[in-house]
């Protein structure tokens, strides 16, 4: 007797919920290690961290790099991590890929794991070097805000672009692989893009609305403003790339096989989070604001505030009161070296911007102020910036006001030259830094906050006979003959009679030395 057995089915029995997450987490991380691994991801980011340590090795306590204004190394952290990005693109496309590549993709139909969970998987996998580019972002940001003449204030949401980029890249590989599963998908999408954006701009320029979608928003800006007068969408353009990010990844999921309600839900909802962004960072600037910078362009003195060291006045906007101190030092250097009534006057230096319907892309220029003992001070410090703002100084001590000293001429110049670089670290490298040329022989353009001077070749001659001898010995003739060497009347040879030094060679006509 035999006893037949019927086969019962069984039973497959799901995962619960939370070890299917825990699954898709444990492939993150297995796909980050991976794309670690990657040659264009170490490429890439060895080349960024060599940029960062290029950064402080090559920063020096001198120039401009020592004083930085915070609203504008904000944006400068953002550029850099393009490297990153581009590399999560390439990569995280390609890991998608893989299985397909080596032909494996029919195995992944016997795993409990479904295709849209293992999309979310391969978007998770960028997290981590995005998280990476922010420390990198905010230890920059901080080294730079750290130093002893950093002023202004940066921006969170200018910060945050980076490590959204990076995000946003990777996300748009994994999405292009699951849409287009070919390796070509990248590069001609990169091509399109180049063509498309340059055909763009040749029929409708740069437009607001175009350059800001993109992930990084560059604009280049002449001279710093006060971060109220910027005008920078970030904010609004942050939630562009949260909501574009968030987007492309349900699409992935989308084409990855997710169909339930709540993917369909967030699909929409990231949608709308992008149009609002993508629409509120494209209108342009509010009445408000250009009223703002008309006012601190024309009335300055509206917004400033002034604080007096020794004799003088430094009026600065808000953000720059900090460096009042270092404009003082300046402005003592160069009235230790003035005789009669020019080494006690009391100046004012005020601090001025231009920023009237121009936009950030535009130079700054001064026109001369009439203001009898008022010297004009940009919003860099630093480097050239100096010699610069001696140069200044030194102008109105003889000239009375920067108006004056456009029209200067004769001895006058040679005096101010003198009294702009005699005191200076380096009174030759000074000299080359502040003339146009960057030579120290012949005639040339010496630069001013406001309008430049203008130096013959006999005057050349003779200021760099004086900051060749020992500063004591000229002081004290440049002191002695203060009323001579400073009036009108007197020639550069007749000044180099009274210093002292070699008469200038060559006959110098007084009509084409004072532009007559």
């Amino acid at each position: 007797m035999s006893t037949l057995t019927e086969a019962r089915p069984t039973s497959v029995v799901a995962a619960p919920e939370p070890r299917r997450w825990a699954a898709v987490f444990a492939l993150a991380r297995v796909e980050a290690r991976e794309l670690l691994l990657q040659i264009p991801v170490l490429f890439f980011s060895l080349l960024y961290v060599g940029y960062l340590g290029w950064q402080v090795w090559t920063s020096d306590r001198e120039g401009m790099n020592a004083f930085p204004v915070l609203q504008d190394a904000d944006r400068a952290t953002q550029m850099p991590p393009m490297l990153i990005a581009v590399a999560m693109l390439i990569c995280a496309n390609r890991a998608v890929l893989r299985s397909r590549r080596r032909g494996t993709d029919r195995h992944f139909d016997v795993l409990v794991m479904e295709p849209w969970r293992r999309t979310v998987a391969h978007a998770l996998s960028v997290v981590p070097f995005a998280v990476a580019v922010a420390l990198a972002v905010a230890g920059q940001f901080t080294w730079q805000a750290l130093k002893p003449g950093a002023v202004g204030h940066g921006s969170y949401a200018e910060l945050a672009v980076a490590p959204l980029s990076v995000l946003l890249l990777g996300v748009l590989g994994v999405l292009l692989a699951r849409l287009i599963p070919s390796s070509f998908a990248v590069p001609l999408l990169a091509l399109g893009g180049f063509v498309g954006t340059t055909l763009l701009t040749a029929g409708v320029g740069n437009p607001r609305w175009m350059r800001w979608l993109w992930p990084v928003a560059s604009e280049s800006q002449a001279e710093p403003l006060p971060s109220d007068l910027l005008g920078r969408p970030a904010a609004w353009h942050v939630l562009y790339l949260v909501g574009l990010t968030v987007l492309l990844l349900w699409l992935a999921v989308l084409a990855g096989g997710g169909r339930a309600r709540l993917v369909k839900a967030v699909a929409v909802g990231s949608a709308a989070l992008t149009l609002t962004g993508a629409v509120a960072q494209s209108a342009g600037d509010s009445p408000a604001l250009r009223e703002a910078r008309v006012r601190a362009s024309v009335t300055p003195e509206k917004d400033q505030t002034c604080i007096r060291h020794d004799r003088s006045t430094y009026c600065a906007f808000p953000e720059w009161t900090g460096r009042t101190e270092d404009w003082a030092g300046t402005v003592r250097r160069v009235q230790s070296l003035a005789g009669g009534a020019a080494g006690g006057t009391p100046l004012t230096v005020r601090q001025r911007v231009e920023a009237r319907d121009y936009g950030l892309d535009q130079a700054s220029t001064f026109d001369p102020s009439r203001t009898p003992g008022e010297v004009t001070v940009g919003t860099r410090w630093g480097g050239n910036r100096i010699p610069e703002f001696a140069v200044g100084v030194a102008s109105v001590l003889v000239a009375g006001d920067e108006e004056a000293a456009g029209q200067l001429c004769d001895a006058r110049t040679v005096v101010v030259m003198w009294l702009a670089l005699g005191s200076a670290p380096d009174p030759m490298t000074s000299l080359k830094n502040v003339r146009l040329d960057d030579s120290v022989s012949g005639s040339a353009i010496v630069l001013a906050p406001t309008h430049p001077l203008s130096m013959s070749a006999q005057q050349t001659d003779v200021v760099r006979e004086m900051l060749e001898r020992p500063r004591y010995s000229i002081t004290v003739k440049v002191k002695a003959n203060w009323m001579e060497l400073t009036s009108p009347k007197t020639s550069t040879a007749r000044a180099a009679e009274l210093l002292d030094v070699p008469v200038p060679q060559g006959k110098e006509e007084e009509e084409d030395e004072c532009g007559a």
